[in-house]
């Protein structure tokens, strides 16, 4: 038998508060609300000459700077295909049908993503982690990032087996 062998990382510490909407059913716009998001981890890879499958402490730091970067912030798509946001100086404009928000730039997070589900949120934080596990020369078999919403409810994506 084989072992498998995968890190956890689940502390209060990777949680954001973030204001976003999304879209859903074809042209239905929720209201502007905030979530206190909570993300984990699981990090799968062999074991090194350390015998761990990767730094705790380079993970557990790579992620913290990912969630710092969302929280207290309005997260916003760039890749929606009927919310148009657009920045001009220091102001950042979303607009929707006949629906307008107008928010100082530094506090917005503009995200490549089609839609701020906790789904893309997960891809997103994923992504973002995976290059700077790459930077200290790591590369895991699968990732899984769990973007928990309200308590319980997780958009989760997995890269790997």
């Amino acid at each position: 038998m084989n072992n498998h062998y995968h890190v956890r990382l689940d502390k209060n510490e990777f949680t954001f508060c973030a204001a976003h909407f999304i879209t859903y059913a074809g042209n239905i716009c929720e209201p502007l609300h905030g979530h206190n998001y909570r993300v984990s981890a699981e990090i799968a890879g062999p074991l090194d000459e350390n015998q761990y499958v990767v730094d705790f402490i380079a993970a557990r730091d790579a992620l913290l700077a990912i969630t710092r970067k969302l929280d207290h912030r309005v997260l916003l798509p760039t890749s929606h295909p009927t919310i148009q946001v657009t920045q001009v100086g220091d102001e950042v404009t979303a607009r929707f049908e006949e629906r307008r928000w107008v928010f100082p730039a530094s506090d917005c997070v503009l995200l490549p993503v089609s839609n701020t589900t906790a789904e893309l949120l997960a891809h997103h934080i994923g992504e973002q982690l995976l290059a700077a596990l790459a930077e200290h020369g790591f590369t895991p078999t699968s990732l899984e990032i769990a973007v928990d919403e309200c308590q319980g409810q997780q958009g989760v994506c997995r890269w790997g087996n």
